[in-house]
């Protein structure tokens, strides 16, 4: 039997990587994104890599709760079990705090805090249940380091990873696993039109190679963190 991994935001990016990665090596991929035609085409990708696995999308908003009830529900009918539960949805508008728009803060923690929130309430008793699984939660470099222009997105990106520390203390004796992932500039849509060179960030790939890395060590070990930033510093 296929191990089932559940990504939230995968049909573009960091997401699709991950959803490629473990479609590789026989996981069933569960995710969700508010574009149809990106999900269609991420299905039609993993198809052709991998025939022997099942593909299930649904097209929701997550930065609503009722967006993030159906995506729970979606995985409860479909599916008993699950291996792998990446929190992998979120946005980021630059922005100072002084002069950002009054509903920055309001929306970034919506996306980035309150999506992964309810989509972990709702699904991690089936790990529990099991004791068994392993919680990836896509942090930022941005949850450790505040920098110029960050504005509401670092404080969201705070709030997550201190809902992932949380959960690694509650989730310890239920033999569920939590790593946070705190990735730098990783070059995907959100950097198109950029005069950088693709040399000088982070690829999707390398997060989806050290998250299915992290996922293979022993029972008894676990990746508290993975730090990914760019070889010539942050952006």
């Amino acid at each position: 039997m296929n191990k089932t991994i559940i990504i939230t935001g995968g049909s573009k990016g960091i997401g699709r990587s991950i959803a490629i990665k473990f479609a590789e090596n026989n996981f069933d991929i569960y995710t969700c994104s508010r574009n149809k035609n990106e999900l269609i085409k991420l299905q039609s990708d993993i198809n052709s890599i991998n025939s022997n696995i099942k593909v299930n999308t649904l097209k929701c908003d997550l930065s609503t709760k009722e967006g993030s009830l159906k995506f729970i529900d979606f995985i409860k009918k479909n599916t008993n079990k699950i291996d792998v539960l990446v929190n992998n949805v979120g946005t980021f508008v630059p922005g100072k705090l002084i002069d950002e728009e009054d509903t920055a803060l309001e929306n970034m923690i919506n996306i980035n805090l309150f999506s992964n929130y309810w989509v972990t309430k709702g699904l991690v008793s089936m790990m529990t249940k099991k004791k068994q699984g392993h919680i990836f939660n896509m942090c930022s470099i941005a949850s450790k380091v505040a920098y110029a222009n960050g504005g509401s997105y670092c404080i969201s990106k705070f709030a997550l990873y201190g809902m992932s520390q949380c959960l690694r203390e509650e989730l310890k004796e239920y033999n569920v696993k939590v790593t946070s992932v705190l990735p730098g500039a990783v070059r995907t849509g959100s950097w198109d039109g950029t005069i950088l060179p693709d040399e000088r960030f982070i690829n999707p790939d390398d997060v989806s190679n050290s998250i299915y890395s992290s996922y293979r060590t022993s029972k008894g070990a676990t990746i508290e963190e993975i730090i990914i930033r760019p070889q010539l510093g942050d952006i």
